[in-house]
């Protein structure tokens, strides 16, 4: 059953535990999300192996991903929440994509040039299609709505572009996706490097948040914060640390930076990074919870992966045929 009648597609990697940029940047939006459109929430597990991965540790942090999902709020009845592997018309799809992609169009992107770069002995042919991938991904659903951050708004735009084009050649087969950049905390930046972008993948464990890290671990990373000698806590570009902070403890206690900047005038650095650390705590203590509990329910995790599965292919299943059709592929004989 649908819940509305536009259709939202968003996912996220496993290769790393997701941060609270991940979860103020994504995962507390689809939440909100969910009430508006029909959700396909996806575990990209076919885009982690363009990095070699240990399969156990994969497969692991692929369930743990799944899990935490369900853990921040999304429902798994009401949205399809599901492993892109098990849906091979994801697969299917991007191959045929593949050959309305031009070489050009994926040379350009930022994160091939930037991947290349970090493992410069394995730049295979998935990393360079990856974008393809990517944009099967949206186009098998018919979706009108992708959830970014600002540094994959040149996906979605290929995305658009392919779909574009196939429609130029074919007809009205494929929706043309629109953004969805969230207003708040789209873009949280490292505690220790406040010039960059919070990562998953950051070597400094101090730089960032996990939504694994237990109280006592947040508190002495925020304690650990970067910060400046202005000793005043002001929403500035001047004070990208404590601008930064601000952000974070924004997204977690649902309170404006002004108000925020009132609350601590004339307080203290420590006082406020305290309070930012505790607010985080307070929000993931539960969802840490719940998602232990489910990962503790094998069963129940199991059936929940099986029925989304379904779901997701169904939904996939009449796209793929319709694009088989178009390009003229045999029907299939049943």
């Amino acid at each position: 059953m649908l819940n509305g009648e536009k259709m939202l597609f968003s996912g996220a990697q496993a290769t790393n535990v997701l941060t609270i940029g991940n979860y103020i940047g994504a995962l507390k939006n689809w939440v909100s999300l969910s009430d508006e459109y029909t959700c396909l929430y996806c575990v990209v597990d076919e885009h982690s192996i363009t990095v070699r991965q240990d399969p156990a540790t994969l497969r692991k942090r692929a369930r743990e991903l799944l899990t935490l999902y369900i853990a921040t709020g999304l429902d798994p009845e009401k949205n399809i929440i599901y492993y892109q592997s098990h849906v091979p018309q994801h697969a299917e799809l991007a191959w045929i994509l593949n050959c309305y992609t031009y070489m050009g169009e994926l040379s350009r992107m930022t994160q091939f040039k930037d991947k290349s770069a970090k493992h410069a002995d394995n730049i295979n042919a998935g990393l360079f299609t990856y974008p393809v991938l990517m944009a099967a991904d949206i186009l098998l659903y018919q979706a009108d709505v992708v959830p970014v951050g600002v540094d994959q708004l040149q996906h979605l735009e290929l995305t658009r572009n392919i779909a574009e084009r196939f429609n130029n050649i074919y007809g009205d087969v494929f929706t043309i996706p629109e953004p969805y950049v969230g207003k708040v905390g789209a873009k949280i930046q490292s505690l220790q490097d406040p010039s960059k972008k919070m990562s998953k993948s950051d070597e400094n464990e101090n730089a960032s948040i996990y939504m694994t890290d237990p109280r006592d671990v947040i508190i002495r990373k925020f304690k650990r914060a970067v910060t400046d000698n202005e000793a005043c806590v002001r929403y500035s570009d001047d004070q990208p640390g404590i601008k930064n902070l601000i952000s974070i403890y924004s997204a977690f206690s649902q309170k404006t930076p002004e108000e925020i900047e009132r609350e601590f005038d004339g307080r203290g650095y420590g006082e406020f990074k305290l309070a930012v650390g505790e607010s985080v705590a307070d929000v993931l203590e539960p969802i840490q919870k719940k998602q232990a509990d489910l990962l503790a329910n094998k069963d129940y995790v199991d059936s929940i992966i099986k029925t989304n599965a379904e779901r997701a292919s169904y939904l996939a299943t009449k796209t793929l045929r319709k694009v088989q059709k178009k390009i003229g592929f045999p029907e299939i004989v049943r």
